[in-house]
């Protein structure tokens, strides 16, 4: 369906309606189209002034874009996409959210305080981009759609060399916990608390990215699985159902890693042991920093996982 995400429009109708502060400066409103790795991006910059320039966001749209292409293989998800940019007083970049309309619609709010900095380590564009490449799913299986999301945004952003790869494992280490399975679980499918939509879809797909390297010998990882979907012409436009999605994307690794391990965690508690998969892949955290092991049985996966793969994948039978 994807309209599951309405709720999160509400802030951006009201910063809309806000009056933009003129400071003697002419209000900078114009679109543009971007092409980005085959696709259009047609872009509204926001109303009144900005301290970014328009090539300042167009800039962020571009390298944001180009960061979820790399993860598909050089293919950006939809042919079109329409990305509306809102400002609000104020500085950041926040209210994502993404819509299947006219082939792929996302808005985003940027304050008008924002630096061209902070665009270099925004990580909520990549996000909704990264939406675009699932078919839209029933309510029950919202937590699929955050999870990739939320699993694949650190690791496209660490492949493109915009979010380094300590970060990446810091914030795993960090917030995986988050999806685990507290008390009264009822499995993915049943329990739509925050922590298991979005850190418990993220688990899976972690679990599901190590499991699938273990089965072809690191030759395939979770982006060969969505890249079947992309491929087999699903997007976000798309209504399917999970167990299609699973098999389509199963299909492309050679493996049933994912719908077994839906089986495993739909509608039970099935909690992870973070700690034996931390030591398996030789991360640990020591006084906030971490550390890596390169002779743990499992290292090369580690690094797989973050290191970017730019051919396409071939059929293997």
């Amino acid at each position: 369906m994807g309209f599951h995400r309405l709720k999160l429009i509400l802030p951006l109708f009201l910063l809309s309606l806000s009056n933009p502060a003129i400071h003697g400066q002419e209000p900078d409103s114009s679109n543009a189209a971007l092409k980005v790795a085959g696709a259009t991006i047609d872009v509204t910059l926001p109303d009144g002034p900005m301290k970014m320039s328009r090539q300042d966001l167009l800039s962020w749209v571009q390298a944001s874009a180009s960061t979820v292409a790399g993860y598909y293989f050089g293919h950006f998800p939809v042919p079109r996409l329409t990305l509306r940019i809102r400002s609000y007083d104020g500085s950041g970049i926040r209210h994502g959210v993404t819509y299947p309309k006219d082939g792929g619609l996302i808005l985003i709010s940027v304050g008008r305080e924002t630096e061209i900095a902070q665009t270099k380590d925004d990580w909520v564009l990549v996000h909704e981009m990264i939406h675009l490449a699932f078919p839209s799913m029933e309510d029950p299986q919202h937590w699929i759609e955050e999870g990739i999301s939320t699993y694949v945004e650190p690791v496209a952003r660490a492949r493109a060399g915009r979010m380094p790869v300590d970060d990446v494992w810091r914030s795993f280490v960090h917030d995986m916990p988050k999806g685990e399975p507290g008390t009264g679980d009822q499995g993915l499918d049943n329990t739509h608390t925050w922590g298991r939509t979005y850190w418990g879809g993220g688990l899976f797909c972690l679990v599901a990215d190590v499991r699938i390297r273990e089965r072809t010998k690191n030759r395939m990882g979770l982006e060969d699985a969505l890249f079947g979907i992309l491929k087999s012409g699903a997007t976000i436009n798309n209504d399917w159902d999970i167990e299609k999605a699973l098999t389509v994307a199963d299909k492309a690794t050679g493996t049933t890693v994912l719908r077994d391990l839906y089986q495993e965690t739909r509608d039970k508690p099935a909690p992870v042991d973070l700690d034996q998969l931390w030591q398996k892949l030789g991360i640990a955290m020591k006084d906030g920093s971490v550390t890596y092991n390169d002779k743990a049985p499992e290292a090369n996966i580690r690094k797989a996982i973050t290191t970017a793969r730019p051919a396409e994948p071939t059929a293997h039978h």
